[in-house]
């Protein structure tokens, strides 16, 4: 990592355990969960929670524990009654199918609506979900966009070639890989260079994508920073020490 995308980033210890750093001059906060915390807004931000997506599989049947939603959920609700945001904002692919929102058990449709009651809820629209947001807008709390500015930051579910300034987006799930206490960890992260962040999936039943792979790779034209995911902290790793 160069002396200037060091000193842009300048990550430290938040005491939830995140990395508080800037994009774009914002400040931000990256959460164990996964989740993106913008404590001058208020703002809550988490990608790829790919709701139902057990039941997904177990209709093509590839059967696996139909638990993802409430794990998903109940890890969203836990960021929200440590933090009380006034706005959330779910980056896209927050159902995996076009039929998800009708496979949801009402129990969890109705923790979503206690979720959102009194903030700003905004889904924005991802490739998984289009239709699911489309058919089940009555259904759902909130607000449907498809791309949303916020402050220095420019959110959107999949990544461009050419970013916006401060370009916020999920979509590739990325993970990555390092060496510790003799053997390898690999673990969900974000990856950014202080002029655009990936965020990582928050679903329980995702999966992930190699940072080092050409289509997170490649999105920077500097080695970026990657912030992996520990269980109560955020490790910031300079992308030439990944394995």
């Amino acid at each position: 990592m160069n002396d200037a995308l060091r000193e842009t980033l300048s990550p430290y210890r938040h005491p939830c355990g995140g990395l508080k750093l800037t994009v774009n001059g914002e400040a931000c906060v990256l959460r164990c969960s996964g989740a993106l915390w913008l404590p001058g807004r208020q703002t809550l931000i988490a990608s790829d929670l790919h709701l139902e997506k057990g039941s997904a599989f177990a209709a093509r049947g590839q059967m696996l524990p139909p638990y993802d939603s409430p794990a998903t959920l109940a890890k969203l609700e836990a960021e929200i009654d440590a933090l009380d945001p006034r706005a959330v904002v779910l980056l896209g692919d927050s159902f995996h199918d076009s039929k998800a929102v009708s496979r949801m058990d009402g129990a969890q449709l109705a923790r979503l609506e206690r979720l959102a009651a009194g903030r700003d809820w905004v889904w924005l629209e991802g490739n998984h979900d289009l239709d699911a947001l489309a058919g089940a807008l009555d259904q759902l709390p909130g607000r449907v966009v498809e791309t949303m500015a916020l402050g220095g930051l420019f959110l959107i579910h999949e990544p461009q070639i050419e970013p916006a300034p401060g370009e916020v987006a999920g979509h590739l799930h990325p993970a990555a890989r390092v060496a510790a206490y003799g053997r390898g960890v690999r673990r969900p992260c974000f990856v950014t260079d202080g002029r655009r962040l990936i965020m990582p999936a928050f679903g329980a039943f995702t999966g992930g994508l190699d940072v080092r792979d050409p289509a997170v790779a490649s999105l920077f034209a500097t080695a970026p920073l990657a912030a992996l995911l520990g269980r109560d902290k955020v490790h910031a790793v300079a992308f030439d020490r990944l394995s």
